[in-house]
């Protein structure tokens, strides 16, 4: 498994969708997961440090853990299949491992309230996950100057480059640069 951090929140501003950007913790990987705009709101806040008069879903989830004595350790991206990713919340409760099921944007902005771990397993960073080049390296992809690339890798690459390039502002919540 990966250790990722939650680079940002951002929007198309094309579409309105919004999507949460991880990027490997060790390395130059990024995993794309387009998510709700409720969800999206809940991770932006969080990252940002503002707190909501009352507490939202997310807010209550963690409460409730804690207050029946589990902690949440960890949240893992385990799998996508037909473009749609899964997870587990992993939890300790009095000691006992519990790993329950969650939609990745729900695990997610409840790990960044608790300030937990995330981790994707490799399978999914093989299957979904991008090493992104900088501006320089568009003309000439480093993967086909190592001669190892092939006209599918790199189509697959022009796919997030346009994406990136599409996603002009940040959500007015989403994490400042």
């Amino acid at each position: 498994m990966v250790e990722m951090s939650v680079e940002s929140v951002r929007m198309n501003l094309a579409t309105s969708q919004r999507v949460v950007i991880l990027k490997d913790a060790q390395g130059e990987r990024y995993l794309f997961i387009w998510i709700a705009n409720a969800e999206a709101y809940a991770i932006a806040m969080e990252l940002q440090g503002t707190a909501s008069l009352r507490p939202l879903t997310h807010d209550l989830l963690k409460s409730v853990i804690t207050e029946l004595g589990g902690k949440i350790m960890s949240v893992i991206i385990t799998k996508l299949e037909e473009d749609i990713f899964y997870a587990h919340l992993v939890l300790d409760a009095d000691g006992r491992h519990v790993e329950i099921d969650s939609r990745p944007s729900d695990a997610i902005a409840l790990a960044v309230r608790a300030k937990v771990p995330i981790y994707v397993t490799e399978q999914v960073l093989d299957q979904a996950g991008v090493t992104l080049q900088n501006p320089a390296d568009l003309e000439e992809p480093a993967a086909r100057k190592a001669g190892s690339s092939t006209s599918n890798e790199d189509d697959k690459l022009d796919v997030y480059r346009d994406f990136i390039n599409s996603l002009d502002a940040l959500d007015e919540f989403g994490k400042p640069d």
